[in-house]
């Protein structure tokens, strides 16, 4: 059965999504961790004193957003936090001896599945993708703050996207 452009993007975005979350289900499942710690794990595992920042940037996130994460892992043992010996206003992460064991067992994490299908890409098709998909989310009119891990959950005070005619109140309002 041949599917014309947009139902067979609508359809890849559709199994994209459907892996990300199945992942995520089997990850909590399996190992007691989201995609998105396994995903951090994987990040300290590659060097083993990181600030919090460097795993935000790691991660492709903005650092409230992995500073949760962490957080989970700390609290159950994963990861470690302490002072910098360097720089005592600072703190470093790493794995604990349970983190080590559980990345030892534990799959690849889908977002660095992704992220190297992303980096496979030749440079100018990963521009071409990112343009894309700014332009979708645009015209979707979503909203421009950072959104956190796939499937950690929103921030506490992350709004909701604004309904149709919300939008059109207050585009009414400005005049526009």
């Amino acid at each position: 059965m041949h599917f014309g452009p947009t139902t067979e993007t609508i359809r890849a975005l559709r199994r994209l999504v459907r892996a990300l979350r199945l992942a995520d289900r089997a990850a909590e499942a399996r190992f007691g961790v989201s995609a998105a710690q396994l995903f951090v794990l994987e990040q300290l595992a590659e060097t083993p004193l990181r600030s919090l920042s460097e795993v935000a940037e790691r991660t492709m996130t903005d650092a409230s957003s992995v500073s949760v994460v962490v957080q989970k892992l700390t609290d159950q043992g994963l990861v470690v936090r302490s002072v910098d010996p360097k720089d005592a206003r600072r703190s470093t992460l790493r794995l604990s001896a349970a983190g080590r064991r559980l990345l030892e067992r534990a799959p690849a994490s889908p977002q660095s599945r992704l992220v190297a299908a992303v980096n496979a890409l030749p440079a100018a098709q990963r521009r071409q993708l990112a343009a894309l998909l700014d332009r979708m989310v645009r015209g979707m009119r979503l909203e421009a703050a950072e959104a956190p891990m796939f499937f950690e959950g929103e921030p506490r005070r992350a709004r909701l996207p604004h309904s149709r005619r919300a939008v059109q109140r207050r585009r009414k309002h400005r005049g526009g």
